[in-house]
């Protein structure tokens, strides 16, 4: 099987958001969900700039920030 710099970069994302919703602490989950979904922005760049992947998953990326931004306030 041959699989293109893309196609490696997407199921990469792929695997690590799906990943991501095996872990139990939060915290955790928000970590590897953001990594996945930097992942998908890279993907969606490659895809010539395929702007429904790249908004969707840094809209999640701000979210999990803002998330894990206020669970260290918390800790603070």
């Amino acid at each position: 099987m041959n699989f293109s710099y893309t196609e490696i970069i997407g199921y990469i994302a792929s695997f690590t958001v799906l990943i991501s919703f095996l872990m139990k602490n939060i915290k955790t989950l928000r970590i590897i969900n953001t990594i996945g979904c930097s992942f998908f922005v890279a993907y969606g760049i490659l895809l010539n700039n395929s702007i429904p992947i790249i908004f969707t998953n840094t809209a999640i990326i701000g979210i999990n920030v803002y998330y894990l931004s206020k669970m260290k306030n918390k800790l603070d």
